[in-house]
């Protein structure tokens, strides 16, 4: 009991606001070791100011693995208040980056994320880290944003054993599917050697007849353009598109919807390179998705009047839709052999002749069905599907290998 008794007085000196007082019983108290735990989890939560977390953190940060523990089983009970958790996880160092690993592969646990936030912060070449990011995508199929962060920045140091993972015979089918999604999430296509990269082709070739499903969602805001099904080849060199490649519908669309990646020349020093998605004939007509400022421009009125008339010249038809329900933009442009014939903005049909009692009324959602295919209803009622769907590059010096990220197939 005199022992106990102790320790409650040390821990009270942390609460003191003397930075001496503080000082000296953070060494005495983390000197107690796991003793201190029960007493120091208890009063953890009694004062919220950024002084009061640091010492208490410090002290179970230099107790190290028994803390991380003791921290854990105190939230999983309730113990805690919510928003304590995460900041006292934040405060072990490499001993416990096997305790990280494990908590980054607890599914039933909300807080796994903070595994791999702990693991990123170590920067540890944890080989049970690594095998943490090879069972998330092999469970998931894809890595949260701190996950993804420390496969970025262990990218280098994993690389051979995740292929040597790819290759290893006694690896569960998982585990290589896992370090295979793993290399090509952090160095895309040219991160696989030869053979990895045709056994890629050859299943995307096996999904290529699959139902299409829905295109990228409209809601909110969206972009794309339309073109016959019959012509639609033209796109290609009207868009300045390079390298394309059979691509299923659900990977065109993920490829379609990323960033685009910074790819500076001397004569644009901020250029960025991304990708287009040409879906396949949809009841007559192609879709194109991707990155408005590497696809359109940045000038939107005068870019999109200009695009829509270049793409209408190389395919006979085109449209160009551009709706953003937050910024109150519903503009769409019907062209055909290189000349706007309809336009639309907001609630102002622009029809550059006279008003026709049959013409198209509406903005986007109610022009798109009319003038092409409305990308909200494919999959949702029956859809006439011919071919199969192009993924292509904006620019002609990047091939698609360089694009990190992991496509679902």
């Amino acid at each position: 009991m005199e022992i106990e008794a102790d320790i409650a007085a040390l821990i009270g000196d942390l609460d003191s606001g003397d930075p001496e007082r503080v000082a000296a019983a953070v060494e005495q108290v983390a000197v107690q070791g796991e003793r201190a735990l029960p007493g120091l989890l208890e009063r953890v939560d009694a004062d919220y100011s950024a002084r009061h977390l640091e010492a208490y953190g410090d002290v179970l940060g230099r107790i190290g693995p028994p803390a991380f523990d003791a921290v854990l089983a105190a939230s999983k009970a309730g113990e805690l208040k919510g928003w304590f958790t995460p900041r006292l996880l934040r405060v072990f160092d490499e001993r416990c980056a096997g305790r990280y690993a494990a908590l980054a592969l607890d599914p039933d646990s909300h807080l796994s994320g903070y595994g791999f936030e702990g693991l990123l912060r170590l920067r540890t070449d944890s080989e049970a880290g690594l095998r943490a990011l090879v069972d998330r995508v092999a469970r998931a199929g894809h890595l949260q944003r701190a996950a993804g962060e420390y496969l970025r920045v262990m990218g280098d140091s994993f690389t051979p054993r995740l292929r040597e993972l790819c290759r290893d015979p006694a690896s569960p089918r998982p585990v290589r599917r896992g370090a295979l999604g793993l290399l090509i999430e952090a160095g895309g296509l040219d991160a696989l050697d030869e053979r990895d990269r045709m056994l890629v082709e050859r299943l995307v070739r096996v999904k290529l007849p699959g139902s299409v499903h829905a295109v990228p969602d409209t809601q909110l805001s969206a972009w794309w353009l339309a073109v016959p099904g019959a012509t639609y080849e033209g796109v290609f060199e009207a868009l300045g598109l390079h390298y394309p490649r059979p691509v299923t519908v659900q990977a065109g669309v993920a490829a379609a919807m990323c960033a685009a990646i910074p790819s500076p020349v001397p004569e644009d020093p901020s250029r960025g390179i991304s990708r287009a998605f040409v879906t396949p004939e949809l009841n007559g007509w192609r879709l194109v998705f991707g990155q408005f400022p590497q696809l359109v421009g940045y000038d939107d009125w005068n870019d999109m009047v200009e695009t829509v008339e270049r793409v209408s010249a190389a395919c006979g038809e085109a449209q160009l839709f551009f709706v953003d329900d937050a910024g109150g933009a519903d503009i769409w442009f019907a062209a055909e052999d290189g000349l706007v014939v309809r336009q639309y903005a907001g609630e102002d049909d622009l029809d550059e002749e006279d008003e026709d009692p049959e013409d198209i009324k509406g903005g986007v959602r109610e022009a798109c069905g009319e003038l092409s295919v409305d990308p909200d209803l494919v999959g949702v009622f029956d859809t006439v599907v011919r071919g199969h769907g192009w993924l292509a590059v904006t620019a002609p010096d990047m091939g698609h290998g360089q694009f990190p990220g992991l496509l679902p197939v």
